[in-house]
Protein backbone atom coordinates (compact mmCIF):
# COMPACT_ATOMS: atom_id res chain seq x y z
CA UNK A 1 0.00 0.00 0.00
CA UNK A 2 1.07 3.77 -1.06
CA UNK A 3 2.42 6.03 2.16
CA UNK A 4 -0.28 8.86 2.85
CA UNK A 5 1.33 11.21 1.39
CA UNK A 6 1.79 8.87 -2.27
CA UNK A 7 -1.67 8.19 -1.95
CA UNK A 8 -3.14 11.28 -1.36
CA UNK A 9 -1.10 12.91 -4.00
CA UNK A 10 -1.64 10.81 -6.56
CA UNK A 11 -5.48 11.03 -5.80
CA UNK A 12 -5.63 14.91 -6.43
CA UNK A 13 -3.70 14.09 -9.37
CA UNK A 14 -6.38 11.67 -10.40
CA UNK A 15 -9.25 13.85 -9.58
CA UNK A 16 -8.30 16.38 -12.13
CA UNK A 17 -7.20 13.77 -14.92
CA UNK A 18 -10.55 12.08 -14.28
CA UNK A 19 -12.91 15.31 -13.76
CA UNK A 20 -14.40 14.70 -17.72
CA UNK A 21 -14.43 11.44 -16.79
CA UNK A 22 -16.75 10.23 -14.31
CA UNK A 23 -13.80 10.11 -11.62
CA UNK A 24 -15.76 9.03 -8.08
CA UNK A 25 -14.74 7.62 -5.09
CA UNK A 26 -15.72 4.38 -5.74
CA UNK A 27 -13.57 4.38 -8.74
CA UNK A 28 -10.24 6.03 -6.94
CA UNK A 29 -10.54 3.43 -4.00
CA UNK A 30 -10.35 0.44 -6.48
CA UNK A 31 -7.25 1.56 -8.23
CA UNK A 32 -5.85 1.78 -5.15
CA UNK A 33 -7.21 -1.43 -3.57
CA UNK A 34 -8.75 0.46 -0.71
CA UNK A 35 -12.29 0.16 0.39
CA UNK A 36 -14.11 3.35 -0.20
CA UNK A 37 -14.88 4.02 3.40
CA UNK A 38 -11.05 4.10 4.27
CA UNK A 39 -10.37 6.43 1.43
CA UNK A 40 -12.82 8.89 2.51
CA UNK A 41 -11.70 9.03 5.67
CA UNK A 42 -8.32 9.35 5.12
CA UNK A 43 -9.17 12.14 2.67
CA UNK A 44 -11.46 14.45 5.50
CA UNK A 45 -8.40 13.29 8.11
CA UNK A 46 -6.15 14.92 6.05
CA UNK A 47 -8.25 17.93 4.25
CA UNK A 48 -11.03 18.47 6.88
CA UNK A 49 -13.72 17.86 3.64
CA UNK A 50 -15.48 15.34 2.33
CA UNK A 51 -13.77 13.38 -0.77
CA UNK A 52 -17.01 13.25 -2.68
CA UNK A 53 -17.99 16.79 -1.98
CA UNK A 54 -14.21 17.86 -3.42
CA UNK A 55 -14.71 15.80 -6.09
CA UNK A 56 -18.03 17.45 -7.05
CA UNK A 57 -16.69 21.22 -6.41
CA UNK A 58 -13.56 20.29 -8.93
CA UNK A 59 -16.32 19.28 -11.61
CA UNK A 60 -18.49 22.50 -11.07
CA UNK A 61 -15.19 24.82 -11.46
CA UNK A 62 -14.31 22.76 -14.22
CA UNK A 63 -17.83 23.48 -15.73
CA UNK A 64 -17.42 26.98 -15.68
CA UNK A 65 -15.69 26.97 -18.69
CA UNK A 66 -17.87 25.68 -20.82
CA UNK A 67 -20.80 27.53 -19.40
CA UNK A 68 -19.43 31.03 -19.83
CA UNK A 69 -17.10 30.50 -22.78
CA UNK A 70 -19.37 28.54 -25.41
CA UNK A 71 -22.85 28.18 -25.76
CA UNK A 72 -23.47 24.55 -25.12
CA UNK A 73 -26.95 24.02 -23.41
CA UNK A 74 -27.10 23.39 -19.89
CA UNK A 75 -27.46 19.41 -20.22
CA UNK A 76 -25.15 19.19 -22.40
CA UNK A 77 -22.79 20.47 -19.52
CA UNK A 78 -24.33 18.80 -17.12
CA UNK A 79 -24.06 15.55 -18.96
CA UNK A 80 -20.13 16.23 -19.72
CA UNK A 81 -19.41 16.76 -15.97
CA UNK A 82 -21.23 13.54 -14.96
CA UNK A 83 -24.12 14.45 -13.91
CA UNK A 84 -26.86 11.99 -14.67
CA UNK A 85 -29.61 14.79 -15.26
CA UNK A 86 -29.86 18.50 -15.90
CA UNK A 87 -31.53 19.15 -12.56
CA UNK A 88 -28.94 17.72 -10.48
CA UNK A 89 -26.29 19.74 -11.68
CA UNK A 90 -27.97 23.15 -11.43
CA UNK A 91 -29.35 22.23 -8.18
CA UNK A 92 -25.58 21.23 -6.91
CA UNK A 93 -24.28 24.42 -8.99
CA UNK A 94 -26.75 26.57 -6.88
CA UNK A 95 -25.53 24.77 -3.63
CA UNK A 96 -22.02 25.66 -4.08
CA UNK A 97 -22.07 29.17 -6.16
CA UNK A 98 -25.53 30.38 -4.46
CA UNK A 99 -26.85 31.26 -8.48
CA UNK A 100 -28.38 28.93 -11.22
CA UNK A 101 -25.90 28.48 -14.23
CA UNK A 102 -28.67 30.30 -16.10
CA UNK A 103 -28.40 33.12 -14.10
CA UNK A 104 -24.88 33.28 -14.05
CA UNK A 105 -24.23 33.18 -17.82
CA UNK A 106 -27.13 36.32 -18.21
CA UNK A 107 -25.99 38.55 -15.00
CA UNK A 108 -21.77 37.88 -14.91
CA UNK A 109 -21.66 37.31 -11.30
CA UNK A 110 -18.48 36.48 -9.40
CA UNK A 111 -18.19 33.43 -7.98
CA UNK A 112 -15.56 31.60 -5.99
CA UNK A 113 -13.74 28.59 -6.87
CA UNK A 114 -12.65 26.06 -5.06
CA UNK A 115 -8.78 25.07 -6.26
CA UNK A 116 -7.04 22.12 -6.55
CA UNK A 117 -5.81 20.79 -3.45
CA UNK A 118 -2.12 20.48 -3.08
CA UNK A 119 0.48 18.46 -1.31
CA UNK A 120 3.98 19.96 -0.66
CA UNK A 121 7.07 18.56 0.15
CA UNK A 122 7.58 20.58 3.34
CA UNK A 123 4.35 18.47 4.43
CA UNK A 124 5.84 15.51 4.03
CA UNK A 125 8.01 12.83 6.12
CA UNK A 126 8.98 9.21 6.84
CA UNK A 127 5.64 7.96 8.09
CA UNK A 128 3.09 10.31 7.65
CA UNK A 129 1.93 14.05 6.61
CA UNK A 130 2.58 17.52 9.01
CA UNK A 131 0.29 20.11 8.27
CA UNK A 132 -0.14 23.89 9.53
CA UNK A 133 0.25 26.35 11.16
CA UNK A 134 -3.76 26.57 10.75
CA UNK A 135 -5.08 29.57 12.67
CA UNK A 136 -8.50 28.13 14.64
CA UNK A 137 -10.55 29.23 17.39
CA UNK A 138 -10.84 27.10 20.42
CA UNK A 139 -14.30 27.03 22.42
CA UNK A 140 -13.99 26.39 25.80
CA UNK A 141 -13.52 22.72 26.81
CA UNK A 142 -12.93 20.65 30.26
CA UNK A 143 -11.04 17.63 30.75
CA UNK A 144 -10.52 15.17 33.55
CA UNK A 145 -7.17 13.14 33.71
CA UNK A 146 -4.26 12.15 35.81
CA UNK A 147 -1.51 14.81 36.93
CA UNK A 148 2.23 13.90 36.33
CA UNK A 149 5.52 16.27 37.48
CA UNK A 150 7.63 15.95 33.68
CA UNK A 151 11.42 17.03 34.33
CA UNK A 152 12.76 18.15 30.76
CA UNK A 153 15.27 16.09 31.25
CA UNK A 154 12.73 13.13 30.90
CA UNK A 155 10.11 14.66 28.79
CA UNK A 156 10.82 13.00 25.70
CA UNK A 157 10.38 9.15 27.85
CA UNK A 158 7.83 10.00 30.10
CA UNK A 159 5.33 11.54 27.95
CA UNK A 160 4.52 8.55 25.37
CA UNK A 161 4.85 6.89 28.81
CA UNK A 162 2.27 8.50 30.94
CA UNK A 163 -0.28 8.86 27.95
CA UNK A 164 -0.36 5.12 27.40
CA UNK A 165 -0.77 3.85 30.72
CA UNK A 166 -3.52 6.66 30.96
CA UNK A 167 -5.06 5.59 27.48
CA UNK A 168 -4.48 1.42 28.80
CA UNK A 169 -5.93 2.01 32.52
CA UNK A 170 -7.12 5.00 33.79
CA UNK A 171 -9.34 6.71 31.46
CA UNK A 172 -12.21 3.75 31.78
CA UNK A 173 -12.62 5.07 35.65
CA UNK A 174 -13.66 8.80 34.31
CA UNK A 175 -17.34 9.24 33.91
CA UNK A 176 -19.30 12.37 31.84
CA UNK A 177 -16.79 11.87 28.81
CA UNK A 178 -17.57 13.71 25.48
CA UNK A 179 -15.29 11.47 23.00
CA UNK A 180 -13.48 8.34 24.78
CA UNK A 181 -11.88 8.26 20.98
CA UNK A 182 -9.88 11.21 21.54
CA UNK A 183 -6.94 12.12 24.11
CA UNK A 184 -6.08 14.98 25.50
CA UNK A 185 -2.69 15.89 26.76
CA UNK A 186 -2.41 19.41 28.92
CA UNK A 187 0.94 21.18 29.50
CA UNK A 188 1.06 23.71 32.26
CA UNK A 189 3.54 25.62 34.69
CA UNK A 190 6.16 25.56 32.88
CA UNK A 191 9.26 26.17 35.22
CA UNK A 192 12.43 27.35 33.40
CA UNK A 193 14.28 27.91 36.99
CA UNK A 194 13.49 24.07 38.24
CA UNK A 195 12.73 22.55 34.79
CA UNK A 196 9.88 20.84 34.70
CA UNK A 197 5.99 20.49 33.29
CA UNK A 198 2.94 19.94 34.51
CA UNK A 199 1.26 17.16 32.64
CA UNK A 200 -2.18 16.20 32.08
CA UNK A 201 -3.22 12.97 30.68
CA UNK A 202 -6.97 13.35 29.99
CA UNK A 203 -10.16 12.64 28.29
CA UNK A 204 -12.32 15.72 27.49
CA UNK A 205 -15.49 15.60 29.75
CA UNK A 206 -19.03 18.02 29.73
CA UNK A 207 -18.23 19.61 33.05
CA UNK A 208 -15.53 18.60 36.20
CA UNK A 209 -18.19 17.95 38.78
CA UNK A 210 -17.42 14.21 39.46
CA UNK A 211 -13.67 14.49 39.26
CA UNK A 212 -12.54 10.71 40.55
CA UNK A 213 -10.47 10.46 43.71
CA UNK A 214 -6.74 10.89 43.25
CA UNK A 215 -7.64 12.55 38.97
CA UNK A 216 -7.71 16.14 38.25
CA UNK A 217 -9.86 18.37 36.50
CA UNK A 218 -8.73 21.34 34.23
CA UNK A 219 -10.44 23.82 31.91
CA UNK A 220 -9.13 25.17 28.93
CA UNK A 221 -10.79 28.92 27.76
CA UNK A 222 -11.86 29.77 24.71
CA UNK A 223 -9.15 30.97 22.78
CA UNK A 224 -7.48 31.67 19.06
CA UNK A 225 -4.67 28.74 18.35
CA UNK A 226 -2.00 28.07 16.21
CA UNK A 227 -2.49 24.53 15.28
CA UNK A 228 -0.02 21.76 14.01
CA UNK A 229 -1.33 18.45 12.73
CA UNK A 230 0.43 14.98 12.07
CA UNK A 231 -1.08 12.08 10.19
CA UNK A 232 1.17 9.00 10.75
CA UNK A 233 0.33 5.03 9.57
CA UNK A 234 0.58 3.52 12.62
CA UNK A 235 -1.17 3.24 15.89
CA UNK A 236 -0.90 5.91 18.86
CA UNK A 237 1.34 3.59 21.18
CA UNK A 238 4.24 4.15 18.19
CA UNK A 239 4.47 8.14 18.66
CA UNK A 240 7.13 9.52 20.63
CA UNK A 241 9.56 12.60 19.85
CA UNK A 242 11.38 10.91 16.96
CA UNK A 243 8.31 10.51 15.00
CA UNK A 244 7.35 14.03 15.97
CA UNK A 245 10.30 15.79 15.55
CA UNK A 246 9.61 16.99 12.07
CA UNK A 247 6.68 18.79 13.31
CA UNK A 248 7.85 20.16 16.32
CA UNK A 249 10.72 21.66 14.16
CA UNK A 250 8.17 23.48 11.73
CA UNK A 251 6.24 24.46 15.45
CA UNK A 252 9.86 26.43 16.58
CA UNK A 253 10.09 27.60 12.80
CA UNK A 254 7.32 29.27 13.37
CA UNK A 255 7.47 30.57 16.84
CA UNK A 256 10.85 32.03 15.65
CA UNK A 257 9.57 33.54 12.43
CA UNK A 258 9.94 37.39 13.17
CA UNK A 259 7.78 38.28 10.49
CA UNK A 260 5.38 35.56 11.37
CA UNK A 261 1.50 37.69 12.21
CA UNK A 262 1.25 35.95 15.49
CA UNK A 263 3.36 35.33 18.41
CA UNK A 264 3.16 31.59 20.43
CA UNK A 265 1.09 31.65 24.18
CA UNK A 266 3.05 28.42 24.81
CA UNK A 267 4.26 29.42 28.30
CA UNK A 268 1.00 29.44 29.73
CA UNK A 269 -0.46 26.42 28.28
CA UNK A 270 -0.27 23.98 25.56
CA UNK A 271 -1.97 21.11 24.52
CA UNK A 272 -2.22 18.05 22.46
CA UNK A 273 -5.34 16.04 21.01
CA UNK A 274 -4.37 12.12 19.69
CA UNK A 275 -7.02 10.37 17.80
CA UNK A 276 -7.40 7.01 16.14
CA UNK A 277 -9.83 5.96 13.29
CA UNK A 278 -10.92 3.34 11.22
CA UNK A 279 -9.10 0.09 12.83
CA UNK A 280 -6.25 2.07 13.79
CA UNK A 281 -4.41 2.27 10.78
CA UNK A 282 -3.89 5.88 11.16
CA UNK A 283 -3.75 8.52 14.16
CA UNK A 284 -3.72 12.10 14.06
CA UNK A 285 -1.83 14.03 16.34
CA UNK A 286 -2.60 18.03 16.52
CA UNK A 287 -0.89 19.96 18.88
CA UNK A 288 -1.83 23.40 19.88
CA UNK A 289 -0.84 26.39 21.48
CA UNK A 290 -2.51 29.56 22.41
CA UNK A 291 -1.61 32.69 19.89
CA UNK A 292 -1.78 36.81 20.45
CA UNK A 293 -1.69 39.28 17.28
CA UNK A 294 2.55 40.61 17.14
CA UNK A 295 2.07 44.71 17.79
Amino acid sequence: MLRPYDLLENVLIDIEKGIRKGITSDSLAEKYTLSERHLRKLFKFAFKQSLGGYIRSRKLAASLDDLLKTDANILDIALEYDFVYEQSYINAFKREYGVTPGNLRKTGYIVKVKPPLRLFDENKFPDGLVFGPEIVMVPKFHVIGKLHRIPFSDAATLIPKTSIQFWESDRSKIDNTVNTSAYYGILRNTNLIEGYSDYLTSLQVKDLKDIPQGFHGDTIDTSLCARFRYIGEHQYYDLNYSVLSGMYNKIIEFDNDDHAKYSLLDDKVEFIKITTLYDGKYCQFEWFAPITEKI
